[in-house]
């Protein structure tokens, strides 16, 4: 008799195959350099990297990461494998959160699960948008869910024979740590994890357990969150950055209508990210409100046949319902003009708000419902036909409004060449003559070999930091008013670039691209390389130390280090285990 394979296998081989019809394009030698998605050959570790320099820790831990990953290969290709993996790994997580919670609907459900928790308009635009340390984030809530279940479950049942107990704990820590990739993502798996702590503990009650074992538990689930968000919660206590929110943030990152649907419409359709150029061709015309209506029947369809298959673990179905649907509500309200200017106006004065400004972000809050109602459908399709044309038709309704997110969404995204130019100014560049300051200023670049607008590379590419001033500007309104030493640095430049106030501001180095260079900059300072796209000076003199403290630079290095060792020991664990249980 031949041996059935395990779900899980199944749910590697269709994410794996679905991530590499995505990015097909972006599997050739290259970098990825459009929006806010920034690769180089090589980033190092300095203040900037690890959250304590002039700029808030918006990328933390995520530039460490590939700093250390890119000293051993090269930087596209850790963050084409990271993105690849993140692809991958959602589709799994979201396939086993419908083994978990529909086992009806068996392998097929799975299956519909996984493709639904890939192919959607938010991995699309996310894309897009150059966010791919976000999917991570992503990718991770299906299994802290899924982990929690389990939980769960022993908890209350009793500990399985085939599983030991302390298996979906290594689940939920590693999935936390992957969720606080970025701070973002950290946000998204504390929402998440408060709405399971708020269920698990009704029904840990419900079952008769006591007080104190119910706070045991859930303390442990806190405690595991708070060591994943370590560096960027160290980061934010120990760092120097100046903080300077403008009253602009949620009107302009608030969540956009697409064609036909409106606001409630697009956010259900998981779409209506704020640019919109970041957003597939079949979302920008009518076609949207019938990709929209194709995913809508079949969450609508599973959310009924959920309801009238109710069982033990409705309370955490419903649990992910009542998230999705308060999310849904909370990022339309937060896009109407009024509340969108109120929030706005707060973010100036409450720290920390900013960090919820893009609302679409937490459309990824719906997902785990949609993962679940989806499976459902495919349970509810299979009492009138046979399981495979089950999957078929869900698939069908899944993939087909979305065609253009397959090769690279449409073909948008692909690797790019950064000329010699760039190799030759990082390897001049040395981490002992202070800051680099960038002429012209603002981090925002059109370059001749990129094809749309990204970010400045040269923060992730050389040893010394990059002195910022954290300046935004979105279709002339200006989201975040530069701060700090780089608004220093900015106005110094833009004055001419004297060098003893270069010096005062701790720059030792200022790289000029595609452009005249300051009048005072060019008379006073050393060029030390002229190419065809840029020019390197070296400010002469003492250069003052600005930076941030060894104090503040070594406890953000050990709380990054605590983070990847318990991600990693909660990794190892868990695949121990599971290689355990397959030789059983």
């Amino acid at each position: 008799m031949t041996r059935r394979r395990h779900p899980v296998v199944l749910l590697c081989a269709i994410s794996g195959a679905l991530a590499a019809l995505i990015m097909a394009p972006l599997l050739r030698s290259g970098h990825l350099l459009y929006r806010d998605a920034v690769s180089t050959p090589r980033s190092f570790i300095t203040d900037t990297t690890l959250g304590v320099g002039d700029l808030p820790p918006r990328a933390v831990p995520q530039d460490w990461v590939v700093a250390m990953a890119s000293s051993v290969v090269d930087g596209g290709a850790v963050v084409v494998a990271i993105t690849f993996a993140a692809l991958v790994c959602a589709g799994v997580g979201y396939g086993r959160l419908a083994l978990r919670l529909v086992g009806a609907a068996g392998r097929t459900g799975a299956a519909a699960a996984a493709m639904v928790a890939i192919w959607n308009p938010y991995v699309a635009e996310r894309l897009l948008q150059g966010h791919w340390s976000l999917l991570v984030s992503y990718a991770a809530l299906g299994w802290i869910a899924t982990a929690a279940c389990d939980i769960l479950r022993d908890t209350v049942d009793g500990q399985s024979e085939a599983t030991p107990r302390w298996v979906p704990w290594t689940h939920l820590v590693a999935a936390l740590c992957a969720a606080a990739f970025t701070p973002t993502g950290s946000m998204l798996s504390g929402v998440l994890l408060l709405a399971l702590t708020g269920i698990g503990a009704r029904r840990i009650r419900y079952e008769g357990f006591g007080a104190a074992r119910r706070g045991r538990m859930l303390a442990l689930w806190w405690i595991g969150w708070v060591v994943a968000a370590l560096p960027w919660l160290t980061a934010t206590l120990v760092g120097h950055a100046s903080i300077a929110a403008g009253d602009n943030g949620f009107t302009v990152f608030g969540v956009r209508a697409e064609p036909g649907l409106g606001t409630i419409g697009t956010v259900l359709g998981l779409g209506g990210i704020w640019n919109a150029e970041a957003v597939p061709a079949s979302r920008t015309i009518w076609w949207a409100a019938v990709a929209t209506a194709a995913l809508l029947l079949v969450i609508a369809t599973g959310t009924v046949w959920l309801w009238r298959h109710r069982g033990p673990d409705t309370g955490v179905i419903a649990t992910l319902g009542v998230v999705a649907a308060a999310t849904a509500i909370a990022v339309s309200v937060a896009a109407i003009g009024p509340v969108a200017e109120t929030l706005s106006a707060a973010t100036v004065d409450v720290p920390g708000l900013g960090l919820f400004r893009d609302t679409q972000k937490y459309l990824a809050l719906l997902v785990p419902f949609v993962a679940v109602a989806t499976a459902a459908a495919v349970a509810a399709a299979r009492r009138w036909v046979p399981a495979g044309f089950a999957l078929a038709a869900t698939t069908l309704l899944i993939v087909a409004p979305l065609p253009d997110l397959a090769w690279g969404v449409g073909g948008t995204i692909s690797p790019v060449t950064y000329p010699s130019d760039w190799a030759a100014v990082s390897a001049q560049i040395t981490a002992d003559h202070g800051a680099v300051a960038v002429w012209p200023t603002g981090s925002v670049r059109q370059y001749s070999f990129t094809d749309g607008p990204s970010l400045d590379p040269l923060p992730r590419m050389v040893r010394a930091p990059v002195a910022e001033s954290g300046r935004l500007v979105v279709d002339s309104a200006v989201v975040d008013p530069p701060s700090g030493r780089g608004a220093d640095v900015d106005a110094a430049l833009s004055a001419g670039g004297s060098v003893g106030r270069l010096t005062e501001l701790g720059v030792g180095w200022v790289v000029v691209e595609n452009n005249d260079p300051p009048s005072a900059l060019a008379a006073e300072a050393a060029v030390v390389f002229r190419g065809a796209d840029l020019t390197l000076y070296r400010i002469p003199g003492p250069i003052a130390d600005l930076g941030a403290s060894t104090a503040a630079r070594t406890t953000a290095i050990v709380a990054h280090l605590v983070w990847a060792v318990t991600a990693v020991i909660a990794l190892v664990a868990a695949l121990i285990a599971a290689a355990r249980r397959t030789r059983r």
